[in-house]
């Protein structure tokens, strides 16, 4: 089940009852977040175009992660190797929902995620 989306325009109601829009945007990752702080998930899974979180990616170097810890993976974010406009925010989702209290993250691709659950693809970020 997909619970939650990005983009779409934030509103807020005035006290006679009209909406006004906000210059906002809703960060998919973030809201996907909070919504599994909120029900308590152990495990938050991302879906995103790629099978495993790489550094280096796109260049002759690129290494695929199976495993990072909430420390790697902010040590990568700040050395950035994750964009802003791709997987950062998905990185920057999963240690806020760790920090929070959360046990795990599985970021991976909607082909492979079968294979994710059962453990041959995917990035899993813990503490």
């Amino acid at each position: 089940m997909i619970a939650v989306g990005g983009g779409g325009i934030p509103i807020y109601q005035e006290e006679d009852g009209s909406y006004e829009g906000v210059d906002a945007v809703i960060d998919k990752d973030f809201a996907s977040a909070l919504l599994a702080l909120n029900i308590e998930a152990d495990l938050f899974v991302i879906l995103t175009g790629v099978d495993k979180v790489s550094i280096n990616f796109g260049k002759p170097d690129q290494r695929d992660l199976d495993t990072m810890t909430v420390a790697e993976a902010r040590k990568h974010y700040e050395e950035k190797q994750f964009p802003a406009g791709s997987m950062g925010p998905k990185i920057l989702a999963a240690i806020d929902f760790l920090e929070k209290g959360g046990k795990e993250v599985l970021i991976t691709s909607i082909d492979r995620i079968v294979e994710a659950f059962e453990g041959k693809t995917g990035t899993r970020i813990t503490h």
